[in-house]
């Protein structure tokens, strides 16, 4: 198993992108976002979209994805935290396989700064994220428009 680390500088190629799009979209279960924002975030961690960019680690094993983390970078510090974390995504038939373990300690090893992740309040996830070092600090509100 690799994890490779796709940024602006080694891009993704467009059959990548929608590779990684279609495994994002296909393995996220119950609070999945449309394909068109997956790869939105996926544009902006390659700055292939006006943006700071990010990362793309994407975990594989003889070219099959077994796992993918998604982080942009926001630009700000102290107030914000660097980096957002958008996606961690394991193919379920690998779960009991480290998988998610082994990307998120890539990318805390990886990314400078803090990390904030947005996460719905009933994601059976939650209590794994916080096991990891996470603390929910704040709650969103949006004016969505």
């Amino acid at each position: 198993m690799t994890i490779k680390t796709y940024d602006a500088y080694s891009k993704l190629s467009n059959m990548d992108i929608n590779r990684v799009t279609n495994f994002l979209y296909e393995h996220s279960g119950t609070f999945r976002d449309s394909k068109s924002a997956i790869k939105k975030s996926l544009l902006y961690a390659i700055k292939e979209i006006p943006g700071l960019g990010g990362y793309v680690f994407v975990s594989e094993h003889q070219n099959e994805i077994l796992g993918v983390l998604v982080i942009n970078k926001t630009g700000m510090n102290e107030y914000i935290p660097e980096n957002i974390l958008v996606y961690l995504v394991v193919n379920s038939n690998y779960d009991e396989d480290g998988i998610k373990e082994n990307l998120i300690n890539y990318t805390t090893n990886y990314c400078k700064g803090d990390i904030a992740l947005y996460i719905n309040k009933e994601s059976p996830e939650l209590g794994w994220f916080e096991d990891k070092g996470f603390k929910s600090r704040n709650i969103e509100m949006r004016l969505t428009r």
